[in-house]
This record gives structure tokens, sequence and C-alpha cells, in this order.
């Protein structure tokens, strides 16, 4: 695609002047002939990126050490104490995208909603009865998008399995049962499937229901939840994720060739589409408006815990960006556009309607990002892009260095910015010491107490640093 921009630096007096006026509103950047990377050397790349140092201390050290240190934590749990989880489809979201419009339009950025429409799946009252060979209550949590079971519940003998070959065998079993999934924790992106298609597979084998181990390698008896997805055609049936700890029980059980009987009850239901909105912050570009640097993380969770973790810290650390820019007076070239993502948990629902609207102007989309994996100590930067765009973002990542995060890793990632990665639009993610992330994920332990208040603003500086420099640099980046 062709790039925008200006001429190379030549002289290191013309580069000065030139990052000082990159500072300030106040006067206009001096007009530059058109050029692109590939007719730059890579040393006037290297040179214009190192520009940049002293901006990047300044961003740095007021998230880190100055009036804006601790900013981000408190703005999350202000909002979180306030709202609490905010599913899709319920009130609890509704009040999250007002309260988050009145609190950033009070913070002095440009802002606006952008409507969709998203998924309304609710809850109900469920609970689950261990009977035979012994009674004991299970703690569940059903999965979005189940059907509930009739009024009375389901009562059925278990069969329990440690896989899909597994079920595939024993097929001839699993008529009229519950089947328990109790599989091992590999990865979050392994083992996740049992919960996504574990319902449609037991249903193909004749299961009435299925329980299934919580997708998580840490548990204190706490059930986790998440979306599922019925295949066309296969018969749908309740499914719930049950914990490790339950799992484990009735798999030891069926091991010693025990009977075990569960009753589940549960009254999930879907309801039409619900009304919502995309929540898009700004500052515009002072040279090339048109062209944008997304920042983004999802304002929806999961209907308990506070939605903290999840994604409540990468919603914050994005606004929080925006904020420190602005504070510093600081105008990018291009405009830095934060959305904030409705219905992430449904399928990533809010960040396609915005594809589907925006895409006509794909080609002014500059790097779009995405912080969906929690605010804990940041590592480094996850991106896409090819060669000639990594090299740039190689330099811009060293500006990282006095928060030691100067790391620039393969495979920016998130559910929100796929579809543009998928397009050929450059792509990064945060990259965050997230061992602990699956164990509170989707759970009612997703809380402010996982949240510290150091880590974000270490996640904020390296937000707003990245995104201000791509944004100001002279040519967008390659693709």
């Amino acid at each position: 695609m062709a790039l925008k921009g200006g001429v190379p630096f030549i002289l290191s007096l013309f580069m000065f002047v030139s990052m000082l006026s990159s500072q300030c509103d106040c006067h206009p950047h001096p007009a530059r002939a058109v050029s692109n990377h590939t007719e730059r050397k890579v040393s006037d790349i290297v040179a214009e990126v190192a520009g940049y140092a002293d901006v990047a201390k300044k961003i740095i050290d007021l998230a880190v050490f100055g009036a804006a240190q601790n900013r981000s934590y408190r703005r999350l749990a202000d909002f979180t104490d306030t709202i609490g989880n905010r599913v899709s489809g319920s009130h609890n979201l509704e009040l999250a995208i007002k309260y988050m419009y009145n609190t950033i339009t009070k913070d002095g950025l440009d802002i606006h909603l952008e409507p969709v429409k998203i998924p309304h799946w609710v809850r109900g009252k469920e609970s689950a009865e261990m009977i035979m060979p012994r009674a004991k209550s299970l703690a569940i949590l059903g999965l979005g998008s189940s059907v509930g079971t009739p009024p009375e519940g389901i009562e059925a003998v278990v069969l329990v399995v440690e896989s899909f070959e597994e079920l595939k065998r024993r097929a001839n079993e699993a008529a009229g049962k519950i089947v328990v999934f109790n599989q091992p924790f590999v990865s979050y992106g392994e083992t996740v499937a049992y919960r996504a298609y574990g319902a449609s597979e037991a249903a193909k084998v004749g299961a009435v229901a299925t329980l299934i181990r919580s997708i998580t390698p840490f548990s204190i008896n706490s059930p986790h939840t998440g979306w599922q997805d019925y295949q066309d055609g296969v018969n749908r049936i309740p499914t719930a994720c049950i914990t490790v700890e339950d799992a484990e029980l009735m798999w030891r059980m069926a091991q010693r060739g025990q009977k075990i009987v569960v009753r589940l009850t549960m009254e999930a239901k879907t309801l039409p589409d619900a009304d919502s909105y995309n929540t898009v912050v700004e500052i515009t570009g002072w040279q090339h408006p048109e062209q944008v640097v997304l920042l983004s993380g999802h304002l929806d969770s999961w209907d308990v815990g506070q939605g903290a973790m999840d994604d409540g810290g990468g919603a914050m650390i994005s606004w929080e960006a925006l904020s420190l820019i602005r504070d510093l007076g600081l105008r990018p070239r291009r405009t830095l556009r934060t959305v904030l993502w409705t219905a992430e948990e449904q399928g990533g629902v809010g960040a396609q309607q915005y594809y589907n609207l925006h895409k006509i102007n794909i080609s002014n989309f500059d790097l779009v990002m995405e912080s969906d994996l929690g605010t804990f100590t940041p590592l480094g930067l996850q991106f896409t892009g090819n060669d000639a765009a990594r090299k740039v973002m190689e330099e811009v990542v060293k500006l990282l260095a006095p928060i030691n995060t100067t790391k620039l890793e393969a495979h920016g990632e998130g559910t929100d910015i796929s579809p543009w990665m998928q397009a050929g639009v450059p792509g990064a993610s945060l990259h965050v010491a997230d061992s602990r992330y699956f164990w509170f994920h989707h759970s009612e332990g997703d809380t402010m107490t996982v949240q510290d208040p150091r880590e974000m603003n270490l996640c904020s500086a390296l937000w707003a640093v990245v995104a201000y420099v791509v944004a100001d640099l002279e040519d967008m980046l390659p693709r």
C-alpha cells in the first residue's frame, strides 16, 4: 500500500526541531514531501525512532512516578466497585457504558458511542447435586448460550471421560447419560475446545447434558464459565462447567466402578439480541487525522466476579494511554483511537461489527492494539506484521528500556483485532507475566484483589509510548 509521510530526517538539528514541534498543539508542523519506508535507509528510521527517547521517558515518568501514578488502578477500582460484572445484554453492561461515557467526558477527551447488536443470554438459577454414590453439592457455572433443563431438572447416570477420543470409543455407553469431561489442562488454547464443543460432541452420542472440568490450571473449588458453541443440526443439551476437584472426584469414583448419579437444574435461556455500543475515545491527529492507531480492551465481562482482570484492566490502560498523552500536551500526526469493545466474550461481536463498518478505510489503519490477557507485570510487546514493519517496531520497543520491556515477540493476538490482522493491518498485543491469569479467568475470583497498581502503571506506560510513537512517525508501518 502507499505510505504517507515526509522526507527522511537529514540533519540532526532538523530532527530535534521536528520532535519538539510534535510535542505541542500550538504550532503547525512543517509540510513534508511524500516518502515511504522502502525509500528510506534503515539508519534514518533508527535515528527517527531514537529521537523519541525523551518523549518516551516523560510518558513513563508520568505514568510510573508522577501525578498519574496509580491512576489507572483507581479508575478500574471505581468502575468495577460501582458497576460490578457486566455480561453481554445485561443492564449492568448498559450502566458500564454510560459510566465510561460520562467519566471520560469529564476527563476532557473526545468520546462517542457506535451502536451495535449483541447476544443476550441469561443464566438464571442453576444447581447440580451428586445423588450417588453419596450426596454432594457440586459448584457449577452454566456456559454461555447453553439451553436450560426442564423445570424439574435432569437426573441421570454419569459417564466420565478424559478426551473426545475416549468419548468416541465409549459412544455406546453415552445414551441417556450426563457426560462429565475430566480433560487435563494442557494450555488454554488447546483445552478450551472441551468447553466450546463438549456439549455438541456428547449430544452426537446421545448424552442428555454435559458437565465440563473448568478450563484452568489451578482451582480452589472454583468453577469457570465461558462461551460455548452448538453445532448446527445437533441436539442442544444443557452444559455447565464444574470444578477441577469435582471432575477428578467423579473420575476416581468411575475408575473404582462406582455408579454416579447427578441431578442438574438450569434456567438458562437466550433472549433476542440487545442494543449496545462500542465506546470510542480519540485524540485527533494534527497532520493525518484520517490515519489511525487503535488501542483497545473490552468493556463487557462474564456475570461472575468483577471483570477487573478480564478485561477491565485492558480497557482502563487503553483510556489511560490517551490521558497520559493529553496530560503532556502531546498530539501525534495520526489519530489515536481507543475502542472499548462490547460483547467480546461472545466471540468479538461488537468488534466484528466495528470492522464491518470501518473496513472501507482499512488502508488508513496504521496499527491495531489489544490488551486482553491481564495487566500484570509487562514483559514485552507481541507483534504481527511484515519484516519491514517488525524492524520499525523493534526500534520502538527500545524506547521502553527504562521499564525493561524492550522485547518484541511474534504473533500479536486478540479476538477483537483479529479481523484487521487477517486483512493485513499490523497488530500488537500486551504480553504480561500471565501465569496466574487462568486461575481467575471467568470466575468469581476475577476481582480487584487480583490487580496491582504498580503493574498497571507499567502497562499504561508501555501502551502509551508505543501508541504515541507509532502514531507520530513520519510514515505508516509498512504492510
